[in-house]
């Protein structure tokens, strides 16, 4: 009878979805040598990690920060034994920081052995936030309002990638977002994305944006192109609310083998590529954003990326905001901003774009919820 330990894969899926900390903590110990482990998540804001094993515990410290933003391992030695930050990620979604202490020697043996329990973990945490609410409490600082709560259910991830491309989005306020949203969803070397802004305020935006976020994705699904994903989005919503309500919404689909991209601009979101150290304004030919009039039709436009580039799409929250009568945040502050992403991954740089806006509104609350996108072209 073979002694070999039980792969803590195996384990993570047969524990019970909101047990899985414990049970990967119990495998380090036994067989990784582990004294004090953690499980950090990302807050809602992506500012903070929030602990799972000790939730009164400390929050994520400079060295898991360092490792959640770089998604490297940070190993190192303290007081006579070995430390190491794992990133928890899948698909290019970071979801937080595993925190090892080990009296193990130190070593790339090691390090590789800790990676894979962070990555098991990563995968069986993703999966087990659709069965247990532990996870999503960890990573809320503070109640949030229904229409944020549709919001936040709606999203499909906070970022994805892989050796191609790494996208990344982030809706502020996070706590009190109510219209804007964005979504993506990858076929092939085929990634679709769209920015919404949703008419109105309160629980009556998100609604109208679920019904044409999943309006979309019904379209989707079925084979259907952006032209008809616009289309059966705009039907519905014009249906159920007759043109007094309406989304406007920037649909894009991005070959990631030649860069190819077809867009329908059917509103307010705007988007500008970054291009080495020049910023290209994306110029499109607007129409009516979807649910306006009946039996709106939608054309494509195109336009191209090259290998390297970044684009960043942003909703008129973003773009338009002119707190105390200042001019357009989109017009020079935004390109500011972007400018100083340039060394950064397009998880950080959505962050850094987010902080801009709110300096940039001194201490006055936003007039308007926001949506930054930013995509990253690596071929």
């Amino acid at each position: 009878m073979s002694d070999r330990p039980t792969p803590v894969g195996a384990l993570l899926r047969a524990a019970p979805p909101d047990r899985l900390p414990e049970v990967a903590a119990e495998h380090l110990r036994r067989h990784h040598g582990a004294g004090r482990v953690e499980v950090l998540l990302g807050d809602l804001t992506l500012t903070g990690l929030r602990p799972l094993l000790e939730p009164a515990g400390p929050a994520g410290d400079a060295l898991a920060a360092r490792c959640f933003g770089s998604q490297r391992p940070v190993v190192g030695d303290t007081s006579g034994s070995r430390y190491a930050y794992l990133p928890l990620s899948v698909w290019g979604e970071r979801l937080g920081v595993l925190s090892v202490h080990t009296s193990l020697p130190a070593g790339a043996a090691l390090t590789d052995q800790l990676s894979t329990v962070a990555d098991e973990l990563a995968v069986a945490l993703r999966a087990a936030g659709a069965v247990t609410d532990r996870y999503r409490r960890a990573t809320r600082l503070q109640r949030l309002t229904m229409a944020a709560e549709l919001q936040w259910e709606l999203l499909p991830g906070r970022s994805l990638g892989d050796e191609r491309f790494l996208v990344a989005g982030q809706l502020e306020p996070a706590y009190a977002v109510f219209g804007d949203h964005f979504d993506w969803v990858l076929d092939g070397d085929r990634l679709t994305v769209t920015v919404l802004n949703g008419y109105g305020d309160g629980l009556d935006a998100a609604v109208l944006t679920t019904v044409a976020v999943n309006a979309m994705r019904n379209a989707r699904r079925a084979g259907a192109n952006i032209v008809e994903q616009a289309e059966l989005a705009s039907d519905a919503l014009y249906a159920r609310y007759g043109g007094a309500a309406h989304a406007a919404t920037l649909l894009l689909e991005i070959d990631l083998v030649g860069g190819r991209v077809e867009a329908v601009d059917a509103g307010s979101p705007r988007a500008v590529i970054a291009r080495e150290r020049d910023f290209h304004p994306v110029t499109l030919e607007q129409q009516l954003p979807l649910g306006m009039f009946g039996d709106s039709r939608y054309e494509t436009q195109r336009f191209l990326l090259e290998p390297g580039d970044r684009l960043l799409v942003v909703s008129d929250g973003v773009h338009a905001a002119t707190p105390g009568g200042r001019a357009p945040y989109g017009e020079s502050a935004m390109l500011a901003a972007l400018r100083r992403t340039r060394l950064q991954p397009a998880t950080e740089a959505v962050g850094t774009v987010m902080r801009g806006l709110r300096d940039y509104h001194a201490g006055t609350d936003p007039a308007d919820d926001a949506v930054t996108v930013c995509l990253d072209w690596r071929r």
